[in-house]
């Protein structure tokens, strides 16, 4: 079962994509072309198979133009629909569902997206023991919406901001002095609830985490060859410490990279490069 969204996140957000599309206006070509009474029956529909998720937004954003308007959902967050299937039906007052449609389908077409791709990177290493995570390689200002698609596709989260996990990266290391220094300084600084992981880029430097302790090391921009071998050192020497493959991923070379044993495969195309799921708002006829 996947968490809806906060509530005031997807009300706010809402809100304000209805204000950047609405303006001070509304939306003046309903009201040039549709009487004001009249009703309609639309639905959103798949023209693309995918992964839905983002369905509280689109809820949301018609219910903001018009509290009066009905919606029917037919596939929650997670689902998997193929062409031509109904995602949710709308019916009530014209002008008001066409003023909510787009924002409805920005929001849902864009975290579906990001469902989709998450699902055919999770498909890809079935048979493993590695999960996908994403990273905040995000769209400004739609970071939670982002991560809670990928959790619709199947991965997993990593950290959410600069604020919930330290994450000692070739940059840190650098001005700390080097790994050992910069861990010790992170033990010395981080909260008993807080998590501390490391980017390293050579076997050498492993060793050092290995000695000194983390709970997560980032193998970065490693080959197979040397996954395979890192997970083989900590196995050995600290079995407890998570270890996490990030660069170069993509659908062709995410199973080998998950054939090497490690947990966890960080993705930033989940959420930087994931194409939007075609979604459209139809008449609807016999939903």
């Amino acid at each position: 079962m996947i968490a809806s969204l906060p509530t005031h996140l997807v009300t706010e957000a809402v809100s304000r994509a209805l204000a950047e599309d609405l303006g001070l206006a509304g939306d003046v070509t309903s009201q040039a072309c549709i009487p004001a009474r009249m009703e309609a029956r639309l639905a959103i529909v798949s023209r693309k198979p995918g992964v839905m998720a983002g369905l509280d937004l689109a809820v949301e954003a018609f219910r903001q133009v018009d509290p009066k308007l009905a919606v029917t959902l037919h596939h929650g967050d997670g689902a998997r629909v193929a062409p031509g299937d109904t995602v949710m039906v709308v019916e009530g007052n014209a002008r008001a569902i066409l003023a909510g449609e787009r924002t409805a389908l920005n929001f849902t077409g864009r975290m579906s997206g990001v469902a989709t791709l998450t699902a055919s990177f999770v498909a890809r290493t079935a048979g493993t023991n590695a999960s996908i995570v994403c990273t905040r390689k995000t769209t400004p200002g739609l970071r939670a919406f982002e991560k809670h698609a990928v959790l619709c596709g199947g991965g997993r989260n990593h950290r959410f901001g600069l604020y919930d996990a330290v994450l000692i990266k070739d940059n840190h290391v650098a001005v700390a002095g080097g790994i050992r220094q910069a861990l010790q300084a992170a033990k010395k600084h981080a909260g008993h609830l807080v998590k501390i992981e490391i980017e390293v880029d050579t076997l050498q430097q492993l060793d050092e985490v290995i000695d000194e302790g983390a709970d997560v090391v980032l193998l970065d921009n490693m080959v197979p060859e040397q996954l395979r071998e890192a997970v083989k050192r900590v196995k050995a020497k600290r079995p407890t410490l998570l270890t996490e493959a990030s660069g170069g991923v993509n659908l062709d070379t995410v199973f080998a990279i998950a054939g090497t044993g490690v947990d966890l495969i960080s993705v930033g195309a989940l959420t930087h490069s994931a194409p939007v799921l075609d979604l459209g708002l139809d008449i609807a006829i016999g939903d």
